[in-house]
């Protein structure tokens, strides 16, 4: 594999020290680079500020925008001057030639960057990584610019051997790895800029939009799989040898995987459940926080996060209390003693939940006689909830402190245990009997 060794810092070094760094061609395309940075960086903050472009960085992810747009103004602008330069002097131009390549640079670190974090947006090795990838593109172009890149392909073309017919070589691998990587990405880019428009539509339901979410991800990384293969070299015939073993292995091993996979999608279609939705399996109850292909997020009120597998869902009975209402009935028991105004103790549990805005209004709160036990007569309050995804805890806390100050006011008696005890008569004859109250 030949390349041409082509050193764009020795010949801009050589043009210097042969014009000299005053001469009127490099002091033009040091003007010209000025006026191009100059001009990018001025649009770049009048385009920035406007308030369209303000709620399309919003919609974009930050700053991605304002971070490409200065660069490839820039490398817009300083290629139009070389060529302009080009054309009407006929000079090699190695100044401009320079910064267009480190502008190039730019754009791509900045880019790829942009990519990598929407597509993997929250996760914790991005920031980490970003470096490592900034240092690498630089280090290809640095190389380029001095000349050495050609001579590093060469050697790494040189580093090979044959597997059968195909002659495999570093370089090859290399080649194979980026370009299954770009596609990749780009396929993922793609399908979360999708995702990201459609869930901001409130046109179809939650659960289509999932399944048209998780469809639009699966056909984009096929595709972007068998391109990638294709563009490497690789026979796209060896993935039906792959596609059987695949088969026995889901037939064996990976059967529950591809149960819980089907189940997922089950479940997003027949709308037997949503995002929001509170639900009861498996000896849990939580608000469904997350649906993936393999399972489901539930969170529960005290915040702890469940995942459960979707194929739990299909084969176990579930209790979904918001099915075709959100609304639940709550009941809190209390007691008071037989000396009690009942049609006054009533009024009062049914006042305690005036006002609060959970509480739905109709059905109206009621008080119900429930029981007449050994210490008091038991009541219940009832009453509908609108939103039992926020919890009961602190409701039923106000309402319990808004029945004890009206027991308190109204001299209403909440009971303690209580136990007659009657002394029988001695062997002697001698009787006696006390009743008290412990």
């Amino acid at each position: 594999m030949a390349l041409e060794r082509h050193n764009l810092l020795a010949q801009l070094v050589t043009d210097v020290g042969q014009m000299g760094i005053f001469n009127s061609q490099i002091v033009l395309q040091a003007i010209l680079l000025l006026i191009c940075w100059g001009s990018a960086y001025w649009f770049s903050l009048r385009v920035l500020r406007h308030q369209a472009v303000k709620d399309l960085r919003w919609k974009t992810g930050g700053d991605g925008l304002a971070r490409i747009l200065f660069p490839s103004l820039a490398l817009l602008l300083v290629s139009a001057a070389n060529l302009v330069l080009h054309l009407l002097e006929g000079h090699n131009n190695s100044l401009l030639r320079v910064a267009n390549l480190l502008m190039l640079a730019m754009v791509n670190i900045r880019i790829l960057v942009y990519v990598i974090r929407r597509v993997f947006e929250g996760a914790q090795w991005v920031q980490r990584w970003e470096k490592y990838i900034s240092l690498s593109i630089w280090v290809l172009y640095v190389l380029h610019v001095v000349g050495i890149l050609p001579e590093v392909l060469a050697t790494l073309d040189s580093i090979s051997f044959d597997a059968g017919k195909v002659h495999i070589s570093v370089l090859t691998v290399l080649q194979g790895l980026i370009s299954v990587g770009a596609t990749l990405l780009l396929a993922m880019w793609i399908g979360r800029t999708f995702e990201q428009r459609l869930m901001q539509t409130d046109v179809m339901e939650m659960n289509v939009r999932v399944v048209l979410v998780k469809v639009m991800r699966s056909v984009l990384v096929v595709v972007a799989v068998l391109l990638s293969l294709s563009l490497v070299g690789i026979d796209l015939t060896i993935l039906s040898v792959f596609g059987g073993a695949l088969g026995v292995g889901l037939g064996f091993g990976l059967q529950k995987i591809a149960s819980n996979y089907v189940s997922g999608f089950i479940i997003l279609l027949d709308r037997s459940i949503k995002m929001g939705d509170l639900i009861s399996v498996d000896n849990r109850q939580g608000v469904i926080s997350g649906l993936t292909s393999r399972y489901i997020v539930l969170k529960a009120a005290d915040g702890t996060e469940s995942l459960v597998p979707n194929d739990t869902l299909i084969t176990q009975t579930v209790v979904n209390q918001s099915y075709n209402d959100r609304s639940v009935w709550v009941g809190m028991p209390v007691s008071v003693a037989y000396n009690s105004d009942l049609d006054l103790v009533m009024q009062v549990m049914i006042a305690a939940t005036e006002g609060n805005p959970r509480i739905l209004k109709d059905p109206a709160p009621g008080a119900f006689v429930t029981a007449f036990a050994d210490s008091g007569i038991n009541l219940t309050l009832g009453f509908w909830l609108a939103d039992p995804e926020n919890g009961q805890m602190g409701l039923k806390s106000e309402i319990n402190l808004n029945i004890w100050r009206a027991f308190k006011e109204n001299g209403i008696e909440i009971p303690y245990p209580r136990r007659d005890i009657m002394v029988l008569p001695a062997a002697d004859g001698r009787s006696s009997s006390l009743n008290s109250a412990q």
